[in-house]
């Protein structure tokens, strides 16, 4: 049976081929998919949207386009209006759409994070992210040169929101991080980061 994801991921490799923004993607996916289980949400509807949230980007690669101008390509797939919705959500200063939901925040929440591990994962010598530990993770996040396009206060900020709307302000910052990590580490293969670039 083909899943919500699988369409997802159809439709990422029909606009995207750069492998470092499908794999970012798909850690997203992972991402999501793992917070949808602690929130008893539907992880295959959470991990499609991870997925398929930055499929635009390499057609309209500028924030005046994206993720806006994709609307109407997943609209004219047969796409629902509230994943839509939730896609535009991730830009709100752009696209207007606010974050409503838990999905919305968990989005945000999941996804420039993922940049930080993955560039972590790839400087160590084995590229296995498997062997990654969170303290290796904090002291790639002090090095503000490391991962630069990584903006350490929206990631903190998007945490906390996330935290407020569904964890009861409970999930630091660092918790967070480590659940985005072991998320990941659990897709290792298809992230391409257990160890198999290293060989």
């Amino acid at each position: 049976m083909t899943t919500l994801r699988d369409k997802a991921w159809e439709v990422v490799c029909e606009h995207v081929q750069d492998t470092g923004l499908r794999r970012h993607m798909l850690a997203v996916g992972a991402a999501m998919g793992w917070y949808a289980a602690q929130l008893g949400e539907d992880v295959d509807y959470w991990e499609a949207v991870g997925i398929i949230h930055d499929f635009d980007w390499e057609i309209h690669p500028d924030l005046d386009r994206h993720p806006t101008a994709g609307a109407p390509i997943l609209r004219a797939r047969g796409w629902d209006e509230e994943l839509i919705r939730t896609v535009l959500s991730h830009y709100e200063a752009g696209t207007g759409v606010p974050r409503e939901k838990p999905i919305d925040f968990a989005l945000l929440a999941c996804d420039e994070i993922t940049g930080l591990l993955i560039a972590s994962a790839l400087v160590r010598p084995s590229k296995d992210i498997r062997e990654m530990a969170i303290k290796s993770v904090k002291k790639k996040w002090k090095v503000r040169a490391f991962a630069a396009g990584v903006d350490r206060d929206h990631v903190i900020d998007v945490t906390e929101d996330f935290s407020q709307q569904c964890f009861d302000g409970t999930l630091d910052l660092w918790t967070h991080i480590n659940n985005v990590l072991t998320a990941m580490q659990a897709d290792a293969a298809r992230l391409d980061l257990d160890g198999a670039l290293a060989k």
